[in-house]
């Protein structure tokens, strides 16, 4: 690797980055490696009074971090070095990804964030991609890193790694087959054949519940280090990222500050995914669906605690084993940090992506048990769960704004008030893929929400 000073660019000033990829980096930069620097830009304009905070902060801002026991801890973080200033037609993101300097791009626009169907083919139905695809806009990760790999490709900027960062499978891979289809189904022929031979897209697995943030955290980051910060954020003390190590225009040393390096991050990512954020999601929708509006809070109910071990006891950890990991006390971990109630992780965020998160940490586990002629009794409860959750979003009876990206709120209407709206869900190829519309998923699901019923008049 060059040691000259590389650049590392994110694009997704959200919570999640400052409190993992940038604590990373800010650690390397305190243990005295300050071969890399970092940016940081967004591709919309929804973070820009968070951006102007961190610009008149220098790119400083302070963590919280607090453990299971209360014990909270304050560190500033100093790893972003630059601020990228929004603008609608992304010129200073594009400049600063365009850059020799700039060796990696990561990025985190949620699950939702990359449009892919079932057979991981883009859906270019949805309005944001469709207006990237005719070039009129740059509105998702597509648009924006097809603008850069062009003016890199015109600047004989040479080789970048693009590097993923959010909750999906084969975060790397996905992303990869999404921008080469993107760049075929425009018509960049030439660019695609480039961006092939000069990017590299890793898997990686990254963990840190961080909610988003409110009031409090700041009043305690003046009450506890009298600093004023406009840009505070808060996560749980745990932290985890795993990162294939197959990066194309060198990288930090991020071994030296705890991150996990392999060959391969299938088995990190199979449990993270099927065991934490599928749990993760089972436990919002059963907490909204009985007035909670906490992890917390659900995750210290019984009945809910139970489903959501059930559901990784006797379906996840047969489909995932022999693993690497000790999942039975991978999933006493995460029900542990999950039951911390200093973190204060609403209902509202983690409930959010269902249409994404069904497909992506649900189906597949159901689709196996199906596969090895076993009934998934436990794993049915979480999309029976989701199916109540949806009804009461059609009735406008949440308690909040039910947020997703790829949300088709005609068609899901339209599914709901069908005469057996349950046939038609369990026919859905985008939530279920292969195992859609069969007889087995169809009376599981009934099953499923005939306990989730029971339980919720109980309750």
């Amino acid at each position: 690797m060059n040691h000259s000073q590389a650049t590392w660019l994110h694009i997704g000033a959200g919570s999640f980055h400052r409190a993992h990829q940038a604590w990373y980096l800010h650690r390397l930069l305190q243990s005295g490696d300050h071969s890399w620097t970092l940016a940081l830009g967004n591709i919309r304009d929804d973070m820009t009074p968070l951006l102007q905070a961190l610009q008149r902060q220098n790119g400083e801002y302070t963590l919280e971090t607090v453990d299971p026991a209360g014990v909270r801890e304050y560190e500033r973080i100093k790893s972003v070095s630059r601020i990228v200033d929004w603008d609608a037609d992304l010129a200073a993101l594009t400049a600063a990804g365009a850059e020799a300097s700039t060796r990696i791009i990561s990025f985190t626009v949620t699950e939702a964030g990359y449009y892919l169907d079932h057979h991981f083919k883009l859906d270019q139905s949805n309005p944001d991609l469709a207006a990237d695809l005719k070039g009129d806009s740059k509105r998702t990760i597509y648009g924006a890193i097809t603008a850069i790999l062009k003016a890199r490709q015109a600047n004989d900027a040479g080789a970048v790694t693009l590097l993923n960062c959010d909750n999906l499978r084969h975060n790397g891979e996905r992303f990869r087959d999404g921008l080469l289809q993107f760049l075929e189904l425009r018509g960049e022929t030439p660019l695609r054949d480039w961006a092939a031979t000069h990017t590299a897209s890793p898997n990686c697995m990254v963990d840190r519940i961080t909610p988003r943030p409110v009031p409090a955290v700041a009043e305690r980051v003046l009450a506890s280090t009298g600093v004023k910060d406009e840009a505070a954020v808060m996560g749980e003390s745990f932290i985890q990222w795993v990162i294939e190590d197959h990066f194309i225009a060198g990288r930090p040393a991020l071994e030296n500050v705890g991150v996990e390096m392999v060959e391969s991050v299938l088995p990190y990512e199979e449990a993270k995914i099927r065991i934490l954020n599928a749990t993760h999601s089972c436990i919002a929708w059963a907490g909204t669906l009985t007035g909670l509006n906490y992890i917390h809070e659900g995750t210290v109910v019984p009945a809910i605690r139970q489903m959501a071990y059930d559901y990784v006891t006797e379906d996840v950890i047969p489909c995932l084993s022999p693993s690497p990991l000790d999942l039975g006390k991978y999933r006493d971990v995460v029900l542990d940090r999950f039951s911390n109630p200093h973190i204060q992780d609403s209902n509202q965020r983690v409930a959010a992506d269902g249409f994404s998160k069904l497909p992506g940490f649900i189906a597949p586990t159901i689709n196996e048990c199906f596969a090895r002629g076993k009934t998934p009794h436990a794993t049915a409860m979480l999309p029976a769960l989701f199916f109540r959750f949806l009804q009461r979003w059609a009735a406008g009876q949440l308690p909040y704004q039910y947020q997703d990206g790829i949300l088709d709120e005609a068609a899901t209407r339209a599914m709901l008030a069908d005469a057996d709206p349950v046939k038609r869900f369990a026919a859905d190829p985008m939530l279920w893929g292969k195992g859609a519309g069969t007889p087995e998923l169809e009376n599981v699901l009934r099953e499923a929400l005939g306990k989730v019923d029971a339980w919720l008049a109980a309750a």
